[in-house]
């Protein structure tokens, strides 16, 4: 009989299925203010739905812009690093996502093709937490940069 081979492929399997696991954002992240450190006068992402779509993740942001304003906007794509268009964001054009290990991301917004917005996403080991670093300029060309911290719901 041909166990062993059998054995090997379990156990690619299963050690594939623990890093998709590992590496998964899906769900529904809410800001936990009390954690988080955004400048004033900076955008906020108050909630954060991903869904798995296929081969691509859907992102819904819920929030406030600089001036505290309601915003939402949509983002489709693959987490490959390639650019992506975002809908419902006059300051952004395009985002991506790219993996930086099992448990993070680097992200990048652009306008008119130049960099906005850069930073990491992570996960923590236990898929409760969603910590954004992000750095990066506003519409003036004033720097900009935050510390969200999210909590799954």
């Amino acid at each position: 009989m041909r166990t062993q081979p059998i054995l090997v492929a379990l156990a690619a399997f299963v050690a594939g299925t623990a890093v998709i696991l590992a590496a998964d954002q899906s769900g529904t992240w809410k800001l936990n203010t009390a954690k988080s450190k955004i400048n004033p006068g900076t955008p906020q992402n108050n909630m954060v739905v991903i869904t798995a779509m296929g081969d691509q993740m859907k992102v819904v942001v819920d929030g406030t812009d600089g001036a505290g304003k309601p915003v939402h906007n949509e983002w489709v794509g693959k987490f490959d690093g390639k650019d992506y268009p975002v809908t419902g964001d006059a300051s952004v054009d395009v985002r991506s996502y790219k993996a930086k290990g099992d448990n993070s991301w680097e992200v990048a917004q652009k306008k008119g093709g130049k960099v906005t917005t850069s930073g990491t996403v992570t996960i923590s080991a236990d898929g409760k937490t969603r910590t954004v670093e992000t750095k990066g300029t506003d519409a003036e060309g004033k720097p900009v940069s935050s510390h969200a911290v999210y909590d799954k719901q």
